[in-house]
């Protein structure tokens, strides 16, 4: 649990480190210049008055061209979905990139529903202890910071929230263990954090156990403003002083731009954004709930029809992958102990019947086993289940695969290979014994029941043509010999 003693402790040292380091590193330089008057005074006066000259040419330039001194940007990253391994790394390296650039301010644009798998303590302390001002804004409108994501929010030196949007529950935190957290410990968090913003702590055991619309957010303090876009709450915050680890910061982020109507407040430094890239992408759509049941659920199918196939084709190896997938995204998720197994193969399990019989793709006691796994597989918050229609559609889509599709491959794949009688007609072979009028004859190999035609005898090894089918027996005649 970050307890607020730590959270002082954090910001402590850099501040009073931040007030040392500049007399520590004048005094020095102070006393080396006290030392080197012995040379020529002159000749260092000139080369003086010649630097300083130049220094104000260009340092008076190059403000102008920034739009100010000390302007290094404003980054904005996008912190959308759950609050997984890879948002939480996407978060650590724009504060540490933000850091390095020396930005003016960094926005967290936040939709968010709660953490997975991540030490939410640490990255609020990030946020905490970033040398940037950080602002938080919950938006777009429609938006939500719940859970880890309230925190985070809170986290913040300014908090703003956008029209239609909802700040809290705070609770439960991690999605992946509810109860990983007291209450108590939240509100605590939470009251800390909202006072070491300036911000109404009362409100915190509200936000615990229930949210606020963008409305009560801004009426009762619990934000610092509302602000409809990303580009209004930048230029709002021009002027203001927020407090870091390093001490309080002057914000500068606006201009006025435009003559007479259009005259409007613009930011007066380039706004960088950042997200996900391909591989945070591909880990943050993995660990979404309803993503891994689907390719496990897929590529169990695919697994299954790829055995009852003649060969070794792109489905196997495709449900394969599937499966694979699924099993990264699973590594993210509190999964039952009972729930994967029905909704697999063992759900889709098959039965194989006698030549002759239609197959039956499904065991009778099996006919649940998908509904059964995608009912019990996940653990933790119910935030993580899938939406209704979604297994519904699964189960669905099994069993009319199961009912109408695998049955027509099964019989393809283990059903005894049979002629049609009729289909032999006009076919050559041989008697296998005398026919007087019956007897046996060999046609394509087999041995069939034949009877002469016309009731003329036929002798054993004697070559034959097939005439005509009577239900089981074949009507054949004396021929030349096969070819």
């Amino acid at each position: 649990m970050l307890r607020e003693p730590a959270l002082r402790t954090a910001h402590s040292p850099l501040r009073v480190a931040d007030t040392a380091h500049p007399g520590g590193a004048v005094r020095p330089a102070r006393t080396r210049r006290g030392q080197r008057r012995i040379a020529s005074l002159s000749s260092r006066l000139a080369s003086g008055l010649l630097a300083g000259a130049c220094a104000l040419v260009f340092t008076g330039a190059a403000p102008a061209a920034a739009g100010g001194d000390g302007l290094g940007g404003i980054d904005v990253v996008q912190v959308q979905g759950l609050l997984d391994p890879a948002n939480a790394s996407l978060l650590k390296g724009a504060v540490r990139d933000a850091e390095e650039a020396g930005s003016t301010l960094l926005v967290l644009q936040i939709d968010s529903t709660g953490a997975l798998d991540i030490d939410v303590e640490a990255l609020v302390a990030t946020i905490r202890d970033a040398q940037v001002p950080v602002a938080a804004w919950v938006g777009p409108p429609g938006a939500v910071a719940k859970g880890a994501a309230t925190l985070l929010a809170a986290a913040a030196d300014v908090l703003a929230v956008a029209p239609g949007t909802v700040l809290g529950p705070a609770a439960p935190v991690s999605l992946d263990d509810p109860s990983g957290w007291e209450e108590e410990a939240v509100v605590g968090l939470l009251d800390y954090l909202q006072s070491d913003s300036g911000r109404e702590a009362s409100s915190a055991s509200g936000l615990v156990s229930g949210g606020l619309d963008s409305g009560e957010a801004v009426e009762s303090g619990v934000v610092d403003l509302g602000a409809p876009s990303v580009g209004e709450l930048i230029v709002s915050l021009d002027g203001r002083t927020v407090e870091t680890p390093g001490g309080a910061v002057e914000l500068s982020t606006a201009t006025v731009v435009g003559e007479g109507q259009e005259r409007r407040r613009s930011p007066n430094q380039e706004v960088r954004f950042a997200e996900l890239d391909i591989g945070g992408q591909v880990s943050h759509t993995l660990a979404t709930p309803w993503v891994p049941y689907l390719l496990f659920v897929a590529g169990a199918i695919l697994i299954v029809f790829e055995f009852f196939s003649l060969g070794v084709g792109l489905a196997g190896v495709v449900g394969a992958v599937a499966v694979a997938m699924a099993f990264a995204g699973f590594g993210h998720l509190p999964r039952a102990a009972v729930g994967a197994l029905p909704a697999g193969p063992r759900g889709l399990r098959l039965r194989r019947r006698p030549a002759g019989r239609p197959p039956r793709p499904l065991h009778g006691r099996r006919h649940g086993g998908t509904p059964r796994g995608s009912l019990a597989l996940y653990g933790g918050s119910a935030r993580l289940d899938p939406a209704w229609w979604i297994p519904l559609l699964v189960c669905a889509s099994v069993v009319a695969l199961m009912l109408t599709g695998m049955p027509g491959m099964v019989r393809a794949r283990f059903s005894a290979p049979s002629i049609g009688r009729r289909g032999l007609v006009g076919e050559t072979g041989a008697a296998e014994g005398d026919l007087d009028p019956e007897g046996l004859v060999r046609v394509r190999g087999a041995l069939w029941r034949a009877r002469s035609h016309g009731s003329v005898p036929i002798g054993a090894g004697t070559a034959v043509r097939v005439e005509d089918a009577d239900g089981f027996i074949l009507e054949v005649e004396a021929s030349s010999p096969p070819r």
